[in-house]
């Protein structure tokens, strides 16, 4: 059996706040180290029936660049909900969801820079 390894550093400032995350995967082709400005992470507790999960992102992270990430991760949980449960109805609920939030964030900003 092949197995395969995902290292993910975080480098924390005195107050153990993000600094800098970069990641790296035994299979990747990737030759250096991937840098991450925000990181979510989620494991399934089947004993539990649990998510467990770590959600970090940099000081650096600005708050335009969170909601594209919030976005695309909404999407892109909806695109893998699809090709695990062929839902195709509960995906597009997610995705109007997921388009509506986007479409609020940006509204807001707008409104911010009147």
């Amino acid at each position: 059996m092949k197995q395969s390894t995902i290292s993910v550093n975080v480098t924390l400032d005195e107050n153990k706040v993000p600094q800098h995350i970069d990641w790296s995967a035994s299979d990747s082709t990737a030759d250096v180290k991937q840098d991450a400005k925000a990181m979510m992470l989620a494991f399934w507790d089947g004993a539990d029936k649990s998510a467990m999960r770590i959600d970090l992102w940099t000081k650096d992270m600005m708050v335009d660049e969170m909601a594209d990430f919030y976005y695309q991760t909404m999407m892109g949980m909806a695109d893998t909900y699809l090709r695990a449960t062929q839902q195709q109805e509960l995906v597009e609920g997610m995705k109007n969801h997921a388009k509506e939030f986007y479409k609020k964030f940006r509204e807001s900003q707008l409104n911010q820079n009147k």
